[in-house]
């Protein structure tokens, strides 16, 4: 299936009725490409050297080249090769998948576990012995099976495709931090984090919770790893999942664990294993603290780097999510160096490689308690339901609505989450079905809808953190999500502006807002917040638990309004962004796609 990307006559203008639009995709917009020519430094400026760009191209012809070589095909050179995926969020099953190529946005199917340890096989079997394999988190969260068994059924599928080495996300605390300890101890792959400590009332406080780093020897050379997830955690996720857990910037610690692992453990080369967010990633690869690594494997904000992006001190790969993609590095060691370097980013194409059987019973074995539950269908779609956008997104749109519909508020608010991978309609019925397994995907916390009084002032305040919050010049200062989603109000900002200054203006019920009215505004509340926070935004007035959970919101709208054709309407648009955003790290040769 695909859809061209149509240009726009203004960067202000809105997308047109939903009349007019034959997909959500058609959301008229200007070229990517053109757009991104446009503005040299859209979200990162002039903080980052001019050194910033993609290395120069490495593909399959490249690493076959390598692979061929008479150093390596005589024995006086090996290959070591690392592969690396990040983001799983719990997808066991294939599943549509977003591209954008030659303009045109289509979808194929990918992932699956299943064919993922089909893939992973086979890339071992090409280097036997010198391949590691390395997860960077997110991994078993954002499924209906993660979530029915709090990450435990998803334990035995990852031991199965045999990692060796695995960090944690900023997700691994969705069931807080015992269920997160007995899940990632139950994984046979090592664990490793720098910046993660107990905070508790004994003798573990202040010690690390996993190690902070782990080595190992291949092609002849050793090999150090140093973990680091995100510590804006506790910010990021609801206060209450973390809860016993300490979290540090990983530029306080680097550079001791990258001395340790040069002239201590005598490593040849070193890595960061990160769950930072990509502009975090290419910014921490830029700081002198990193000095001595070559390579920051990074994760979190599900950018598909096919190229690696060279900072001044480190390169900085990424390899998309939902187990759709394979990120592949291989080294040439010859003499105890690395003469030559190959990296790709490979699809789980599953015309190309078989489901593996074994996985599949697997699978079937540890959802088979949840089954009946999971694949009730509970509604179907004739749009695709696409979460990919930075601004605005019809999966969004749909959630949204439905709050607007329920409790019928001045605005509905939804946070802005990165998981979850497209639902397309199939070609016959020209409808998608949804489940409840989906569901899961969508909106992995079945919180409660909380309601709250806030006056113009103080919403358009908020907003302009959370603006913020996307768009920081300073990257330390960006908390990892997208633009928050919106029913009720418009939005238009500017995203190169200040803070402060981003916001151009704001509409509630089709009208301007008024700064000194009281608004009533609906979201789910975050586990741990404070009675007056409403997803972040704090000191409102009537705060009200309405006793009812995002997920039987969703599930009465679309039983009342199935099917349903949520598109992109012109909700949030930007005076220097187009609504295809799909990066927050656009105009330095890196592109989403």
């Amino acid at each position: 299936m695909s859809v061209t990307l149509s240009k726009r006559t203004s960067k202000n203008e809105a997308c047109p009725s939903q009349e007019k639009q034959a997909s959500f995709d058609q959301c008229q917009t200007e070229g990517r490409r053109d757009f991104v020519k446009k503005i040299s430094a859209l979200t990162i400026g002039a903080m980052v050297p001019s050194v910033l760009a993609n290395a120069a191209s490495h593909d399959t012809q490249h690493r076959r080249e390598l692979f061929n070589s008479s150093a390596v095909q005589q024995g006086k050179a090996r290959i070591a090769t690392i592969l690396h995926t990040a983001d799983i969020h719990a997808q066991v099953y294939t599943h549509d998948e977003f591209f954008v190529e030659n303009g045109q946005v289509l979808y194929k199917k990918r992932g699956g576990f299943a064919v993922l340890k089909t893939m992973l096989n086979k890339l071992r079997s090409e280097n036997p012995g010198n391949t590691l394999l390395i997860d960077g988190g997110d991994c078993f969260q954002g499924g209906g099976l993660a979530a029915l068994s709090q990450g435990k059924a998803i334990v035995p599928l990852i031991n199965d495709i045999r990692y060796d080495l695995m960090i944690p996300g900023n997700w691994e605390v969705a069931y807080k931090k015992e269920m997160m300890l007995q899940d990632l101890s139950g994984y046979t792959a090592a664990k490793i984090c720098a910046n993660m400590f107990h905070q508790t009332g004994d003798s573990l406080n202040g010690n690390l919770i996993f190690p902070p780093y782990w080595t190992t020897t291949i092609a002849g050379i050793k090999l150090g790893f140093i973990g680091y997830t995100d510590p804006k955690v506790p910010k990021r996720q609801p206060p209450a999942f973390s809860v016993g857990i300490q979290y540090a910037n990983p530029i306080d610690s680097v550079a001791k664990y990258i001395t340790e692992l040069k002239e201590k453990e005598q490593c040849v080369m070193v890595f960061l294993v990160t769950h930072l967010g990509l502009a975090q990633q290419v910014d921490l690869s830029n700081k002198p603290q990193v000095q001595g690594v070559d390579y920051i494997l990074g994760g979190d904000t599900h950018e598909r780097v096919r190229n690696p992006i060279a900072g001044k001190y480190a390169m900085v790969t990424e390899p998309g999510a939902f187990g759709s993609f394979v990120a592949r590095l291989d080294l040439v060691i010859e003499n105890g160096k690395v003469q030559d370097k190959n990296y790709e980013l490979l699809e789980v194409d599953p015309e190309k490689y078989k489901a593996d059987s074994q996985m599949l019973d697997l699978i079937k074995r540890e959802r088979a308690p949840y089954r009946e539950e999971l694949d009730k269908v509970i509604g179907k779609s004739r749009i695709p339901l696409v979460r990919y956008y930075v601004l605005e997104t019809p999966m969004d749109n749909l959630i949204t609505d439905a709050m607007m519909w329920k409790f019928k508020p001045d605005v509905a608010l939804s946070n802005g989450f990165r998981f979850c991978p497209p639902l397309v309609p199939e070609r016959k019925t020209k409808e998608a079905v949804i489940t409840i397994d989906y569901l899961w995907s969508m909106i992995p916390i079945n919180a409660e809808i909380k309601s709250g009084q806030v006056p113009g002032q103080q919403l358009w305040d908020w907003l302009e953190k959370e603006l913020h919050n996307v768009f920081a010049k300073n990257t330390a200062e960006r908390l990892g999500g997208w633009v928050v989603r919106m029913k009720g109000m418009h939005l238009n900002f500017t995203m190169n502006n200040e803070l402060g200054q981003r916001i151009n203006w704001i509409k509630i019920n089709d009208k301007p807002i008024d700064l000194s009215r009281i608004y009533t505004v609906l979201t789910c509340e975050r586990e741990g917040d404070p009675d007056d926070t409403l997803c972040r935004l704090g000191n409102v007035k009537q705060p009200t638990l309405l006793n009812v959970s995002m997920h039987e919101t969703l599930i009465e709208y679309l039983k009342a309004k199935s099917p349903v054709s949520p598109r992109i309407e012109g909700r949030v648009t930007a005076t220097d962004a187009p609504p295809n955003l799909l990066s927050q790290l656009e105009g330095y040769g890196y592109e989403f796609f």
